[in-house]
C-alpha cells in the first residue's frame, strides 16, 4: 500500500454511475490519485482512462489487484459484485462497493467477515446516510428514542420505470460532475435479470432497507414477498413482510413507477414502547413523537432531502488516510438489507415464507 498522502484508488467497473459520479469528485481532490481501472471495451476503457487520468488501465480486474492500491471501488453489474469484492478484501485493501453490495445473503455475510479479518473499511454507498437530518434521525435511535422496536413501515418508490423496462435513456446531466457523462446507463444492467439479479429490489430498496438496518440494528428472520414486473422482465413493484429476529415486525415496500419529473421517495416509521419516529427524505422531516409527550421536530429545510453523491466518496477518503473511523455507511446495514431482499425474491418465486 501507498505511504504517501494520497489516497491511491481503483475501479473495477466503469459504466454510467462510476464515471459520471464516483470517478469525478474523486479526480477532483488533491489527496486521490486515480491509480487504475478496469472494465470491459477497449474503447470505452481508453475514454475512461484520459478523460480521468488513470494510471493504469485493463479490461482484467486480476490485473488491476497488482497495482500498487490503498482502495477499490467496485461497481460492475450487480450479480460480480461478490467475485469482485472478495478479490479486493482478500488483497487487504479497502473497499467502497456500490449497492447492493451482494445479491445473496451468504456472499454478503462473507465479504463483511473478511473485511472484519482484514481490518478494512467496507463501505457501500448510501447516499440519503450522509445528510444532516438523516444523521440527527440515527443519533435519536443510538440513544433508544423509542424504546424497545415493535414495528417498523419502510418504503421506496422511484422514477425509474423506463430503466427496469430496458428503456435506453440519453442522460444529458447527472450529479456528480461538470462534464457530460460519458455513458448513458446501460439498459441490461438493470433489466436484464442475469446481470442485475432482480429488479426494483436491488436496484433500490436496497438503499431504503440499508437506511432501515443502519438506523434500528434489526435482522431480517422470516420473510414473504410479492413482486409483480408488468411490461419488464424484472420487478417493478416489492410488498414485503418481514419478521425481525428481535421479535418486531415490518413492511417493506418499493415502487419503480413515480413520474419522471417527480422525486425520490425514502418514508420510514419505526414504532416502539416509548414512541415512533417518522423519516422522511422526500420532505426532508424528522419527527420524534412519545408517549411521555417528549415529542422532538427537527428543524429541516424542507427542500434539503436529495440524494447525497458526493458523501460517500469522502467518506471513503477519510476512512482510507486514517482521518475518520466513523463509516455513515457500513457493510454490517448493507448485508442485513441483501438477507432481507434475498429472502424476498426466493419468497416471491417460491410463494412461501423464507428465512432471512
Amino acid at each position: 500500500m501507498s505511504a504517501s498522502s494520497k489516497a491511491r484508488i481503483g475501479f473495477i467497473g466503469a459504466g454510467w454511475w462510476a464515471t459520471s459520479n464516483h470517478m469525478p469528485l474523486l479526480a477532483a481532490r488533491d489527496d486521490v490519485e486515480l491509480a487504475a481501472v478496469c472494465r470491459l471495451g477497449a474503447d470505452e476503457l481508453q475514454q475512461v482512462q484520459e478523460r480521468f487520468g488513470f494510471g493504469m488501465a485493463t479490461q482484467d480486474y486480476r490485473e488491476l489487484l497488482e497495482v500498487d492500491l490503498d482502495g477499490v471501488v467496485v461497481a460492475s453489474p450487480h450479480t460480480l459484485h461478490h467475485e469482485h469484492a472478495r478479490a479486493v478484501l482478500e488483497r487487504g485493501l479497502h473497499l467502497m462497493c456500490e449497492k447492493p453490495m451482494t445479491t445473496q445473503a451468504e456472499h454478503a455475510r462473507e465479504l463483511v467477515e473478511l473485511a472484519q479479518a482484514q481490518n478494512v473499511a467496507l463501505l457501500v454507498p448510501y447516499g440519503w446516510h450522509y445528510k444532516p437530518f438523516v444523521q440527527r434521525a440515527k443519533k435519536l435511535m443510538d440513544d433508544g428514542a423509542v424504546g424497545r422496536i415493535e414495528y417498523v413501515l419502510c418504503h421506496m418508490a422511484s422514477p425509474i420505470r423506463g430503466l427496469l423496462s430496458g428503456d435506453a435513456l440519453d442522460l444529458d446531466d447527472v450529479s456528480g460532475g461538470s462534464e457530460a457523462p460519458l455513458f448513458s446507463p446501460d439498459p441490461a444492467t438493470w433489466a436484464d435479470p442475469e446481470r442485475a439479479g432482480g429488479g426494483y429490489g436491488h436496484a433500490q430498496v436496497s438503499h431504503s432497507s440499508g437506511m432501515l438496518f443502519w438506523l434500528t440494528g434489526l435482522r431480517a428472520e422470516h420473510v414473504f414477498a410479492v413482486m409483480s414486473a408488468p411490461g419488464a422482465q424484472v420487478d417493478l413493484y416489492d410488498a414485503v413482510t418481514v419478521r425481525f429476529a428481535e421479535g418486531a415486525i415490518g413492511s417493506v415496500s418499493g415502487a419503480g413507477n413515480v413520474p419522471t419529473d417527480q422525486t425520490f421517495q425514502v418514508d420510514l416509521r419505526i414504532f416502539g414502547e416509548e414512541g415512533m419516529l417518522l423519516l422522511d427524505c422526500e420532505r426532508a422531516r424528522v419527527e420524534l413523537k412519545r408517549h411521555d409527550g417528549a415529542h422532538e421536530i427537527i428543524d429541516v429545510d424542507p427542500a434539503s432531502g436529495g440524494y447525497e453523491c458526493d458523501g460517500p466518496p469522502a467518506n471513503f477518503v477519510d476512512l482510507i488516510l486514517g482521518r475518520t473511523e466513523t463509516n455513515w455507511a457500513p457493510g454490517e446495514a448493507a448485508m442485513r438489507g441483501v438477507e432481507m431482499l434475498d429472502a424476498a425474491y426466493r419468497s416471491a418465486a417460491s410463494g412461501r415464507e423464507e428465512r432471512g
